[in-house]
């Protein structure tokens, strides 16, 4: 059965195996779908603060920058998810965030810094649901290109 929350030792049974098969040395990315609880669901002893789950999650992600730049990792998007136009008509996300990384070694090692497993329980107790899929691609589309689409849609009259 799979996890729907993300904590260091309970991702999908066989995910790191199936992480480690994966193709290195290209650009990997996370998509992140989020559904955040309605209060935060801190484990006895963390946090004492009446914090909603977007709140935690805000935390999280705070915390988990210095670990997401010493590997290379950026941000690429992150928005409400507004629609769904296919898929389970009940199903729901409040964000989606997607997040690049260098490669899927440079991921893996964030993973695998315990300072950075301290801080995963700011994630598990904010989303109720979520789902996290890895993307490897052997080019990445950075701003650049997306601003060269762009002018090249304008110059032709799109």
């Amino acid at each position: 059965m799979a996890k729907t929350v993300f904590v260091g030792d309970e991702l999908n049974t066989g995910a790191l195996d199936e992480l480690s098969r994966l193709p290195d040395g290209q650009p990997f990315a996370l998509i992140n779908l989020l559904l955040y609880r309605e209060w935060a669901d801190y484990p006895p002893g963390t946090v004492t603060e009446k914090l909603t789950g977007k709140q935690a999650y805000e935390r999280y992600s705070e915390l988990s920058i210095p670990f997401v730049n010493e590997v290379g990792g950026i941000p690429m998007w992150r928005g409400v998810l507004s629609a769904n136009l296919i898929g389970p008509e009940d199903e729901r996300w409040d964000e989606v965030l997607i997040m690049q990384y260098p490669s899927r070694n440079a991921f893996q090692r964030m993973l695998s810094n315990p300072d950075y497993s301290a801080i995963v329980f700011h994630r598990t107790a904010a989303v109720r649901d979520s789902r996290l899929y890895g993307a490897t691609s052997p080019e990445s589309i950075g701003p650049m290109k997306w601003k060269l689409f762009n002018l090249s849609r304008q110059l032709h009259g799109h």
